[in-house]
């Protein structure tokens, strides 16, 4: 399992992904979740992956395949709009599932299911953020809720539905989607470091931070003690509950 999010922010995008991979309990082992592609100047595309590591890099090597083929007529670098992206990495992701699939008649534990995240901006269009499921079709961010997830999501999920708002700065999107990761990592040995953190602004196309952070980091310490020590202490300073009944 693993825990990537998106922030889309009304001045860019903040992308955040772990880098623990397990088969099992005794099989871990660390893969980046982020990646980037050498695309035209006018755009930025990063993909962040969850699911069947054999499938996910099945579709990269697609992607790129596709990116350094003179012939070929649909790449990252064809289409004028972010959605259309999302599309084709959906296609993509399908027939790469439908490759390895067992046969129907097969009694089989293996799942070939991937879902990715794919944040970027194509020229004059606006910034923007996509869930890619595995049956291939995608939903965006939107104004109410400018955050996406996949992977072990539910533990990351409350501090981002409370605090993730569009107008959050980049560096205190990246802020919470830290916190958020720290969740994860608290609740499920599955999701572990190195954390990345991306930083593409609006308007820039490109990258223009990025964070890796070791389970050893200091500021990745500092912030995981600090949270828990705040929450504890906002905690003790409720008031406690009123109107109590005998027996």
């Amino acid at each position: 399992m693993t825990y990537c999010l998106g922030l889309r922010l009304t001045s860019g995008l903040v992308l955040a992904s772990d880098s623990r991979t397990s088969a099992s309990v005794d099989d871990i082992s660390v893969y980046s979740k982020m990646h980037t592609f050498r695309t035209r100047p006018d755009r930025v595309v990063v993909l962040l992956s969850s699911g069947n590591l054999a499938t996910s890099q099945a579709v990269r090597s697609q992607i790129n395949r596709d990116l350094q083929n003179p012939q070929a007529e649909r790449n990252l670098d064809t289409f004028e709009h972010l959605d259309e992206i999302a599309g084709y990495i959906g296609e993509i992701n399908r027939q790469v599932q439908n490759s390895i699939a067992p046969e129907p008649d097969q009694a089989s534990s293996f799942n070939p299911e991937a879902s990715f995240l794919l944040g970027g901006q194509v020229g004059d269009g606006a910034h923007d953020i996509f869930l890619i499921y595995p049956q291939g079709n995608h939903i965006m961010a939107s104004r109410q809720k400018p955050f996406l997830q996949i992977g072990e999501t539910k533990y990351g999920k409350p501090i981002l539905s409370r605090l993730a708002d569009g107008e959050l700065s980049l560096e205190l999107g990246a802020r919470l989607a830290l916190v958020s990761m720290d969740a994860a990592m608290r609740s499920n040995l599955s999701v572990g470091p190195p954390i990345e953190v991306a930083i593409c602004p609006d308007g820039a196309h490109q990258i223009t931070h990025r964070l890796k952070l070791g389970e050893q980091d200091p500021y990745l310490q500092i912030l995981a003690e600090r949270w828990n020590d705040q929450l504890r202490e906002a905690f003790l300073e409720l008031p406690d509950p009123q109107g109590w009944q005998s027996g």
